[in-house]
């Protein structure tokens, strides 16, 4: 039976995780009434839960720009879901290889991937490189390998994991059953990492979505414009809110005066529209998220 101390404690930390949930929730809350605030009464008073007017004025303008909104959306998916297929798996195979201490040299790998966490060679050399010498401006590849590729932490979490919490007797019986490396790291190690793939996966993958320096750097121009995603979209709204307006003749199509853009609330109404795929796939890896964080980050 529970001691009424220990029921008080089971109450005041319910009581506290729940005050940190709605510290999480209500911001996008608040994000989401404010995309359908009308925009006058938003200017006028500010954001609110509790609006006195409401509009789908900033969905409207979001339609007509459909052909631009859609595209770079289209093109957030494709990003995030190549590049995160990509780095994930690029993960898994280096944390593999550094975890098998008893090969020659790994011991230097580690090394000189831990010293890229604390040293680099900064963003003018980094910027340098890419456009110079790799040619990414105005590429695809721009958006899928600076800075989101590899992950010096995500490969450390990976080899904690499959050093630690995958016993090395299976890999042993494997390999005595003539099993090849190969097949033991797809047959053995890869599904018993599951909870830590999930949880880096959910982490690259908020990395790609979320992402819009990359192509502050290194996409400009006609060409560089066809690849923009939902984020690099939402941040030149916010510098300026006329890169929407460039047929004004579809603002007006909607009955709408172009001097009199809805410039508060399209910026909330894009930002839930980008928010949504994020919203939806969460609660599916939330269990693996904390079992991955839990035993790919301690080491026994």
């Amino acid at each position: 039976m529970k001691t009424s101390e220990s029921r008080i404690t089971q109450i005041v930390a319910h009581v506290f995780c729940g005050l940190i949930a709605l510290c999480a929730i209500l911001p996008f809350l608040l994000l989401i009434i404010s995309s359908f605030t009308s925009e006058s009464w938003a200017t006028e008073h500010g954001y609110s839960f509790f609006p006195q007017k409401f509009s789908l004025e900033a969905y409207k303008y979001i339609a007509v720009q459909w052909d631009t909104i859609g595209k770079a959306y289209l093109m957030t998916l494709i990003v995030t879901f190549a590049g995160t297929v990509v780095s994930v798996s690029i993960t898994a195979l280096f944390a593999y290889g550094i975890s098998q201490n008893h090969i020659p040299g790994m011991k230097v790998v580690n090394f000189l991937m831990i010293f890229t966490m604390l040293f680099n060679g900064g963003l003018v050399a980094t910027y340098y490189m890419y456009v110079h010498y790799l040619d990414f401006k105005d590429t695809i590849w721009a958006l899928l390998i600076p800075n989101l590729l590899m992950n010096a932490f995500n490969v450390i979490l990976v080899k904690n994991y499959m050093s630690y919490s995958i016993p090395g007797a299976l890999k042993e019986a494997a390999t005595i059953d003539g099993a090849s490396e190969f097949k033991i790291f797809a047959r053995i190690i890869m599904p018993l990492s599951l909870p830590i793939i999930a949880t880096i996966g959910l982490m690259t993958g908020l990395a790609y979505w979320n992402d819009w320096q990359n192509g502050l750097y290194y996409l400009s121009g006609r060409d560089g414009a066809s690849l923009y995603t939902i984020q690099i979209i939402l941040n030149n709204i916010n510098e300026n809110i006329q890169v929407l307006l460039q047929n004004a003749s579809q603002a007006q199509a909607i009955g709408a005066n172009v001097a009199e853009l809805p410039s508060t609330t399209i910026r909330m109404a894009i930002a839930t529209i980008g928010i949504l795929p994020i919203l939806v796939l969460y609660p599916f890896f939330q269990r693996y998220f904390v079992k991955g964080i839990t035993l790919g980050g301690v080491k026994e």
